[in-house]
Formats: structure tokens, C-alpha cells, sequence
């Protein structure tokens, strides 16, 4: 966990380019990609917290494992769930409390069973190892893209 507060500290990092963004790398802007990567890390520990580990079983998913093994998502390939799209308008005050969510429920990811899991839509059922993956992942994924954004080069 402690590599995750880490990516979370990072995101922290970039909120003054909150409202930085760079068409030819994302239609969204730095503050969409930290408040969306903060609302997935959310959500999913959420949906782990309510899951019911009897109910999971390993099934082999050639997607999941490419991304896993790749230990990145290509670019542009899925579109983000509506649960997880941020608000139109992100303030730093909302992102600053978003963060101090996403912190806690990291926490609460400890305290779960070994086989209480989360849906993903491409990935089936992760359980909390791979879930734990995933959001290192995910977040690592848009942390690169928040990088190419604030990178100077000229449009």
C-alpha cells in the first residue's frame, strides 16, 4: 500500500497544473486525470469492501494479462465508466478532498478478504492482489499522461 500513497502523493504533486491541458495528448485536462484516477481508486475499494468472497473464482482473461504483464494501458483504448467521470467543474478544493478520501480507502483495502474482489468491465473479477495491481496500474497509466501534458512543446 505504501507504493500506492505514493502515486497518490504524486497526484498531489501536479494539482498546480490543475487547469493545464494539451489536445494532441488528452481532451481532458490535468485535473480530470488526477480526479478521475482518485474516483477509480474510490470506487473500486468500494466495490471490494461490498463484494462477497465466496462468490469469486479465477478465471483466465487474456486482456487482464497482457495489461498485467505489459504493466501499462495503451492510450485510448476504453473510455471511462460514468461512475467514475469526474464533475465539469474541478476546483482544487474538491480535488484536495478527493485525495484525503482516496488516502483513507486505501486503508480500508487491508482490511479486506483475500477474495472479496471488483468487477472490472474488461478484466472480470479482480480480487484484492489483483486489484491491487490494477490500481497501480491505472493510476500509473494516467500519471504518464499528466506528464506528456505538462511537458512544454509547442501545438
Amino acid at each position: 500500500m505504501k507504493q500506492h500513497h505514493l502515486l497518490i502523493q504524486q497526484l498531489e504533486n501536479y494539482l498546480v497544473f490543475l487547469k493545464t491541458e494539451k489536445p494532441s495528448v488528452s481532451t481532458a485536462n490535468v485535473g480530470w486525470h488526477i480526479q478521475h484516477s482518485l474516483l477509480v481508486i474510490i470506487k473500486v475499494i468500494e466495490s471490494v469492501k461490498q463484494s462477497d468472497p465466496t462468490e469469486y473464482k479465477w478465471k483466465f482473461n487474456l486482456k487482464k494479462s497482457i495489461v498485467f504483464a505489459m504493466n501499462g494501458i495503451p492510450r485510448g483504448k476504453a473510455k471511462a465508466p460514468k461512475a467514475v467521470e469526474p464533475e465539469k467543474i474541478i476546483t482544487k478544493e474538491s480535488v484536495i478532498e478527493t485525495l484525503s478520501i482516496a488516502s483513507k480507502s486505501l486503508s480500508l483495502l487491508n482490511e479486506c478478504e483475500p477474495n472479496q474482489y471488483f468487477n472490472h468491465p474488461f478484466f472480470g473479477k479482480l480480487n484484492v492482489e489483483s486489484t491491487t495491481k490494477f490500481l497501480k496500474i491505472h493510476t500509473n497509466h494516467h500519471i504518464k499522461i499528466i506528464k506528456d501534458i505538462i511537458t512544454y512543446s509547442p501545438e
